[in-house]
């Protein structure tokens, strides 16, 4: 390895790879970024492209103090390329940040094109070595089963495993405007989303056909464990009647304008790209068979004669039992030059796999230059997030977005002081911030891209 020019290899390029490689190649480091697409693609990507987002195109809410905001602005802070990419690319989505996938992809591999010091290799990697030199294993939740088990081998952990869903897309000529009205939540940002109200029979006429629909065939070999922060919908609908209005259906916050009442359940559609020509059934992922998909789907007010661009469906997503295997900074215990970093570290999310992404390319660097990474401090929302991953019961554990719950409390003193919750998440955010602020002016000053 050239210690001038420090070699570091990341596998995967989807959210977390791409984030990882540029980050550490503007630190100076030769990348080679390895993505098995399209020579092997997988159940659910549809593309070869880098950061193809496969279930919904959110990166979550917008809002001021809230916990996605938070992380996304820690991530503007420290100069996040995919979050450059996913501001530049994004669509109507009220108090969301939602992108073209399209546009967003195109940026990315722009980027990535437009840095010398890293090499596109399309193959697949399918062991991982430890001598290899330093190694952030970013190959998602959906690693091939040979890279799967060499990751196993070298860990002697297993794999948990459970199974995410993805939501149709309809197109938007084919949505009947007139049974639809444009809102957002609590009027928060502006009227993005499509809603498709039911009153009460026409709910308990979809929630029959929801729940008597037929699912994919379950492989003998499958066992359906579902991440509990992405249910399919009929899996929910089977909890009780009233479950999916109090989930992805609910009405609260949607006063249809045109009759100044509250639906009885509403359908919410994101659009999916700045053309405007698709949108998503948010919170809509589902494993029934296509055919039945569009059955019932159909059902929804608005939606009687929609045209399907995309079914939904479900796949397997893998991950590692990070509280047993990583450090604070994302490294093996056992084998301290290989990192992970995104949903196979235990993390949920794009916001979140990019942030991962974005501290494992760093703290590489780091490494590769001979130096000793500090850990982000924990009351961040970026250390809260790799603590939850790094700390939480290895028994039970489950991946996990980022949420206040992760988040270093406040002191009894003042959560007793300070009784709104607006107002304690605010104090929280904004003491993240000052931790990161200090955090980030430690770390050594990028190198800019420039030749090799």
């Amino acid at each position: 390895m050239n210690s001038e020019n420090p070699d570091i290899r990341v596998l995967g390029a989807g959210l977390a790879g791409p984030e990882a490689a540029l980050q550490a190649a503007r630190r100076g480091c030769h990348v080679d970024l390895y993505e098995m697409r399209p020579i092997r693609s997988t159940e659910a990507h549809q593309t070869a492209d880098f950061a193809e987002l496969v279930c919904s195109n959110s990166l979550k809410s917008e809002s001021e103090h809230t916990a996605p905001w938070l992380l996304k602005q820690e991530m503007r802070r420290a100069g996040s390329v995919l979050l450059q990419a996913a501001d530049a690319s994004a669509v109507p989505a009220g108090h969301a940040l939602a992108v073209d996938r399209v546009a967003f992809s195109r940026l990315v591999a722009e980027a990535i094109a437009a840095e010398p010091r890293i090499t596109v290799h399309r193959e697949e990697v399918t062991a991982l070595d430890p001598t290899d030199g330093w190694t952030i294993v970013a190959s998602g939740p959906l690693t091939s089963p040979t890279l799967s088990a060499s990751i196993a081998q070298l860990t002697g952990s297993e794999h948990l495993a459970f199974y995410d869903s993805i939501s149709p897309i309809v197109e938007a000529e084919s949505i009947d405007m007139d049974r639809v009205y444009m809102a957002a939540r609590w009027d928060k940002g502006t009227a993005d989303y499509i809603n498709c109200p039911m009153n009460r029979e026409e709910y308990d006429r979809f929630y029959d056909a929801l729940v008597s629909a037929e699912s994919v065939n379950e492989k003998e070999w499958e066992k359906l464990t579902y991440f509990e922060g992405c249910l399919p919908i009929e899996e929910l609908a089977r909890r009780g009647r009233d479950t999916p209005r109090f989930g992805p259906m609910k009405p609260v916050g949607l006063r249809d304008p045109r009759t100044g009442k509250t639906p009885w359940a509403v359908v919410q559609l994101r659009c999916e790209n700045l053309r405007a020509d698709s949108y998503n059934l948010v919170g809509f992922q589902n494993h029934l068979k296509y055919s039945e998909q569009a059955r019932v789907f159909r059902l929804i007010p608005g939606l009687e004669n929609a045209k399907f661009l995309r079914y939904g469906q479900i796949h397997r997503n893998t991950y590692i039992n990070a509280p047993r295997l990583l450090t604070e900074t994302l490294q093996l215990r056992d084998h301290p030059q290989v990192l992970f970093a995104g949903q196979i570290s235990g993390v949920e999310g794009y916001t979140e796999s990019i942030a991962t992404g974005m501290l494992a390319g760093i703290y590489a660097a780091a490494l590769a230059h001979g130096a000793e990474p500090e850990a982000i401090p924990r009351a961040t929302g970026h250390g809260s997030l790799v603590h939850y991953i790094t700390h939480a019961d290895p028994k039970h554990f489950q991946p996990a977005n980022i949420t206040f719950d992760l988040l270093e409390p406040l002191e009894e003193e003042l959560r007793r002081k300070i009784r709104d919750k607006r107002e304690r998440h605010k104090l929280q955010c904004e003491r993240a911030l000052a931790h990161f602020d200090a955090w980030w002016q430690r770390q050594p000053i990028l190198i800019h891209s420039g030749s090799a």
